[in-house]
């Protein structure tokens, strides 16, 4: 390096040198060429050091530093202290906020620093795409601009965004053609029957369809007099308006339905029908309709054909953002219908068990956050202690659930966290005991055991056991001692970045650039919100299902929240395209793979963890880690 340390404007070699660079920096690889060859010939290059720092930043005072090498802490105004290396920036937040907020710089390591002048910042600006970046960088936010942008994202819509019509209700009592006659002049091709007991509030207790009518009263035969309640669906599934469309699509599949009730979340009352015909008007792809395929399997031989299609159905639909914001939920609701259809198989084989069970799941598939190299935990919630005869029958029952969804594709558990473990076929008592146990004694080491069990779902059996657990467990998770050890065991992950802001890398991997985004970012936000969620009293299992459900009150506020989310789901689309893009089913996701704007988009998110992680240790475990 030559000793010379402020070169001028650019000649035509160090011009197209600097051009050159600036095309692989985002976001100036987002400007037009022309715009960028005018950037690139009057930008100055400059070798700062601890000794000409100041002279050279104050003749170039009001410019955007773009470091090319070196290391550097920058201090803005009161904001903390940041640590930066090659391909940072600093000196936007002046000419953002026209505001000259001072600049402190310590020369850690000397480099290489481009400095570009206000004027030409200034044309950057008038891109979109140039002033969206700087606009994060600046509000020291990551910006989730994918998600939007999306042709998967309607799968994720609300059933209270897609369907407010206001449902027609009848009564039990009346008769089939006062219900035909209403849903004619409502022009409606179903109703809800509401129950008319004296001095209770109303509930639903069935759903007339107009095929309904045509197969049950009109082919039939039956009097027009009859009332609804000798021809109406009994007791139909429902969903709750916070639902989403996904959900509300394996339902009517697994179902073979065509009309779903929605009701309040809180107040159970209905809120609105969605029907095949509002399903189709949202889409507007293609849709993962594997599952349809899964449900009308009627033996396991079946099943498992298809199962093993669903990852190649997956890695060819998925080629956007929004794809892989889906992708996870998809496995998990197969598996969900696979583990159904499996427990179905073998009760039409072997018949009925004699004491009521749940089965459950945890991990990703309770949160429905799956990926290609997710294995299965499941366990089995019995009612009581079994005899020795129901004991043998949940034991087959578990080996044939458990090895035929590996042959359907989900891996068997290396930990054995499956209900072939005889340890995971426990009673509800017993379950009780074990939740007290882990509040009481919450060592690191037994953590690492039981954190998995904290995200659950029931996906078959008699859901009220598991409603029971939940809501034993539901005050006993929120005792402030246990929340601090998994305070301080959230705090033990750490974000793979140096003081310099450097990404570290892997050691354990055979690429020498990789990061494992799960372990280094995706489990500590699962973490970090699963905290929250325990101690609001939530029972949601999934991540952004919890952000999204945290009360208002919460230590965590929606900016918080939002940020998060769009955190979490961009570094799943992040080991999402590495799996399918490498056809692999590891989480170690390349640097070098990433683009300009996605290697700062990860830094931005890693310091966004970081901070994350201290607030929580500060604000369960007052500050002890």
């Amino acid at each position: 390096m030559s000793k010379t340390t402020d070169h001028p404007p650019n000649t035509n070699h160090s011009s197209q040198q600097t051009l050159s660079f600036l095309q692989q920096q985002s976001p100036f690889d987002k400007l037009d060429i022309s715009t960028l060859r005018d950037i690139a010939s009057t930008s100055h290059l400059i070798y700062l050091t601890t000794q000409n720092k100041e002279s050279l930043l104050g003749k170039h005072r009001g410019a955007l530093f773009l470091i090319q090498s070196g290391q550097f802490s920058i201090k803005v105004a009161s904001s903390p202290i940041r640590h930066l290396s090659d391909g940072d920036y600093f000196g936007f937040s002046n000419l953002i906020d026209n505001i000259d907020y001072g600049l402190s710089v310590e020369v850690d390591s000397p480099g290489i620093v481009q400095c570009v002048s206000a004027a030409n910042f200034s044309k950057g600006l008038k891109t979109r795409a140039f002033k969206g970046f700087f606009n994060a960088l600046n509000a020291d936010a990551l910006q989730n601009q994918a998600v939007s942008d999306s042709n998967s994202m309607w799968l994720h819509k609300r059933l209270d965004e897609v369907v407010d019509n206001i449902p027609l209700c009848v009564l039990p009592t009346d008769t089939v053609k006062h219900a035909a006659v209403q849903m004619n002049e409502r022009r409606v091709s179903s109703v809800l029957v509401m129950s008319n007991e004296v001095h209770r509030e109303k509930v639903l207790v069935g759903i007339l369809t107009d095929r309904d009518l045509r197969s049950r009263v009109v082919a039939s035969g039956i009097s027009l007099s009859t009332p609804v309640s000798e021809v109406m669906t009994k007791q139909p599934v429902f969903l709750t308006r916070n639902e989403t469309i996904f959900d509300a699509i394996c339902i009517m599949n697994e179902q073979s339905i065509h009309h779903l009730p929605v009701l309040d979340a809180h107040t159970k009352q209905p809120y609105s029908i969605i029907t095949n015909t509002d399903i189709s008007k949202q889409q507007r792809a293609s849709v993962l309709f594997v599952i349809r395929d899964l449900t009308k399997a009627n033996n396991k031989e079946a099943l498992v054909k298809i199962a093993l299609q669903v990852p190649q159905y997956i890695a060819k639909s998925a080629t956007k953002a929004g794809d892989y914001d889906i992708a996870g939920k998809i496995l998990a609701q197969a598996t969900d219908i696979i583990t159904r259809k499996l427990i179905s198989f073998f009760e039409q084989e072997i018949g009925y068990a004699t004491m009521p069970f749940t089965w459950l799941v945890f991990g990703s598939q309770a949160r429905e956050d799956q990926t290609m190299g997710s294995d299965q935990d499941n366990a089995l919630l019995l009612e009581g202690e079994p005899s020795e005869a129901q004991a043998l029958y949940f034991s087959r029952l578990a080996d044939y659930v458990c090895n035929a969804l590996g042959e359907c594709g989900i891996k068997l558990c290396d930990g054995n966290i499956m209900a072939s473990n005889p340890a995971l076929r426990v009673s509800l008592k017993a379950a009780k005991l074990e939740s007290k146990n882990w509040v009481d004694n919450p060592t690191n080491e037994a953590i690492l055991d039981f954190n998995i069990y904290l995200d659950a779902r029931a996906v078959a059996g008699d859901m009220d056991l598991f409603t029971e657990l939940q809501k034993y467990r539901q005050d006993l998770f929120k005792e402030s001692s246990f929340l601090a050890a998994l305070a301080r065991n959230a705090h033990e992950a750490s974000v793979p970045l140096s003081m310099f802001q450097k990404f570290i890398y892997a050691k354990d991997y055979e690429h020498k650039d990789a990061i494992d985004i799960k372990k280094s970012a995706v489990l500590i936000i699962n973490n970090v919100v699963r905290l929250y969620a325990l101690a609001s009293g939530l029972s949601l299992p999934g991540t952004v299902a919890r952000l999204h459900n945290l009360p208002h009150n919460s230590d965590l506020t929606l900016k918080d929240r939002n940020n998060l989310r769009d955190i979490w789901l961009f570094m799943n689309r992040l080991r999402w395209r590495h799996q399918l893009t490498n056809k692999v089913d590891n989480n170690f996701v390349r640097v070098s793979d990433l683009s300009s704007i996605e290697r700062h988009q990860l830094k931005a998110a890693l310091q966004a963890i970081y901070k994350t992680q201290q607030a929580v240790v500060f604000k369960f475990s007052g500050g002890a880690s």
